[in-house]
C-alpha cells in the first residue's frame, strides 16, 4: 500500500476518534461546535493549498493538451465522447438512485405533516438558472476565473488559447509552448508537496464533522445514509464493471488502484477540487495520454457528477415520502429528468446539489423547506457523493481516452491500406 493511502486512513480512523471524545466532553452543541472551528482551521489551509494548485494546473495541462493535438477535429471528437459517457453515466445513476428510493423508502416512517409555504431551506437557488449559466460559462477575465477557481470559465479560456497556439505556425510559439509545458511539471511537482499535508487535513476534516454531529445522527438518520451508500456501491460496481468490459478487468484492477489515494482524500475532505491534481498525475502514470487527461478530466468536473445525481434522486423522492406525497412512476421520472438537466450548471454554486434539488422540488409540488430534513447530515452524504465523482470521472478519462487510441490506430490503418491502392491505381 502506498504509504501516503495508509497514513490518511490512519489519519480518518484518529479523526473519528478525536471528534467522538470532543463531542462527548462538549458540555453543550454551541461548545463543540466551537471546538470543531479549530480543527477547521487546519481543514480549510489544506483546501486553500489545493485550491491554490488547481486552476494554474487546469490551464496550463489543457492548453499544452490542445496545442499537442493540434487539430479542431480530434478536439471535437474526444469531447463528443466524453459527452456521450456523461450523459449515459448520469442516466444510469438517477436510474440506480430511482430504484433504491422507492425500494428503502427511508422517508416514508416519518409522516410528517407539509409545512408552512413561507418556509425554506435558506439555499440560493436563484443562483441556478440557465440564463446564468450559460453566460457564466464564458469569462469576463480570467485572472478572475482563476481567483475563483471558476473551473468551466477556465477550460473555455484555455480552449481559445490552445486554439490560437495550435493555428500558428509551430516556430511562433516555440517559446510559449515550451512555458506551458514546463509549468506543467512544476505544477505537478508542486502538487506532490502539497498532498504531503493531505493526512493532517483529512485527519481535522473528520474530526469536525464528528465533533459537532456527534455519530448519533448515523443512527437517527441510519436508514437514509445506509440505503444511499448501499445504492452507491451498486454505482460502484457498475462503473467498475463498464470500465472493465473497455479496459480489460486486469487494467481496471490496477486503475482502482492508482485512483484509491484521490478517492479517500476526495471522501474524507467532501472536495472534488481537493483530488484533482492526484488524479491528474494518477491517470497520467496508469497511461492516460496527458491531452486526453487535460481535457476530459475539468470536463467531468462540471458535467460528469454520478454521485451527486444519485444523491438528487434520493434527496428529491426522500422529501415526497416524509411529507407523504404520492408521485406516479412518471412523475418520478420526469422530475430526475429535470435535475439532470439542471445539474449541468451546477460548477461553482455553493452546496450545488442541495441548491439544484431545492430549485426543482417546487415544480413538482414539494415542499423545498423538506431538505432541512437531511441538510444536517449532508456532510456525510457529500463525502460518498464526491468520492463517487472523483472515481467516475477516473473511469471516464480513462475509457475516453482508451477509445480515442483504438479510433487512431483505425484511422491509422486505413491510411496504411489507401496508400497502396492508391500507388497501383497510378501504375496501372
Amino acid at each position: 500500500m502506498n504509504p501516503l493511502v495508509r497514513q490518511i486512513m490512519v489519519a480518518m480512523v484518529l479523526g473519528v476518534a478525536a471528534g467522538y471524545a470532543c463531542h462527548a466532553w462538549a458540555p453543550d452543541a454551541a461548545a463543540a461546535k466551537d471546538t470543531a472551528r479549530y480543527f477547521n482551521i487546519v481543514t480549510d489551509v489544506f483546501l486553500r493549498m489545493i485550491k491554490m494548485v488547481v486552476a494554474p494546473l487546469v490551464f496550463a495541462t489543457l492548453v499544452a493538451g490542445v496545442a499537442s493535438m493540434g487539430d479542431a477535429r480530434m478536439v471535437g471528437r474526444v469531447g463528443t465522447k466524453a459527452l456521450t459517457w456523461f450523459i449515459t453515466a448520469s442516466l444510469v445513476s438517477l436510474g440506480l438512485g430511482l430504484v433504491f428510493v422507492n425500494l428503502f423508502q427511508p422517508g416514508a416512517a416519518l409522516n410528517l405533516p407539509l409545512p408552512d409555504v413561507s418556509a425554506t431551506s435558506g439555499l440560493k437557488t436563484s443562483a441556478l438558472n440557465l440564463a446564468d449559466f450559460v453566460t457564466q460559462v464564458f469569462p469576463t477575465s480570467i485572472a478572475q476565473a482563476m481567483a475563483t477557481n471558476a473551473i468551466l470559465q477556465i477550460l473555455v479560456f484555455s480552449l481559445f488559447f490552445g486554439f490560437a497556439i495550435a493555428a500558428l505556425p509551430r516556430d511562433a510559439t516555440t517559446t510559449t509552448v515550451r512555458f506551458v509545458e514546463e509549468l506543467v511539471n512544476i505544477m505537478l511537482k508542486l502538487t506532490d508537496f502539497v498532498m504531503k499535508f493531505a493526512p493532517l487535513g483529512v485527519f481535522a476534516a473528520i474530526a469536525s464533522v464528528v465533533t459537532t454531529q456527534g455519530l448519533g445522527v448515523l443512527l437517527t438518520y441510519g436508514k437514509f445514509i445506509g440505503g444511499f451508500y448501499v445504492a452507491l456501491a451498486v454505482l460502484w460496481l457498475v462503473m467498475i464493471a463498464a470500465g472493465a468490459l473497455v479496459l480489460g478487468p486486469r487494467a481496471m484492477k490496477r486503475l482502482l488502484g492508482l485512483l484509491r489515494e484521490p478517492v479517500l482524500v476526495a471522501f474524507s475532505t467532501a472536495s472534488s477540487e481537493s483530488a484533482y491534481p492526484k488524479m491528474l498525475e494518477q491517470l497520467q502514470l496508469f497511461g492516460v495520454r496527458r491531452r486526453i487527461a487535460s481535457f476530459v478530466l475539468p470536463l467531468g468536473y462540471s458535467f460528469n457528477l454520478d454521485g451527486s445525481m444519485m444523491y438528487q434522486a434520493f434527496a428529491a423522492l426522500f422529501v415526497a415520502q416524509a411529507f407523504g406525497v404520492e408521485m406516479s412512476l412518471t412523475a418520478q421520472i420526469t422530475m430526475l429528468l429535470v435535475l439532470m438537466v439542471s445539474s449541468k450548471g451546477i460548477a461553482g454554486v455553493p452546496r450545488a446539489s442541495l441548491v439544484v434539488v431545492a430549485a426543482v422540488l417546487p415544480l413538482f409540488g414539494l415542499p423545498e423547506a423538506g431538505l432541512l430534513l437531511i441538510m444536517g447530515i449532508d456532510q456525510f452524504l457529500d463525502m460518498g457523493r464526491t468520492a463517487t465523482n472523483v472515481i467516475g470521472n477516473g473511469i471516464a478519462t480513462a475509457i475516453v481516452d482508451r477509445w480515442e487510441g483504438q479510433g487512431q490506430a483505425q484511422d491509422e490503418e486505413a491510411t496504411d491500406d489507401a496508400q497502396p491502392a492508391a500507388a497501383h491505381a497510378q501504375l496501372g
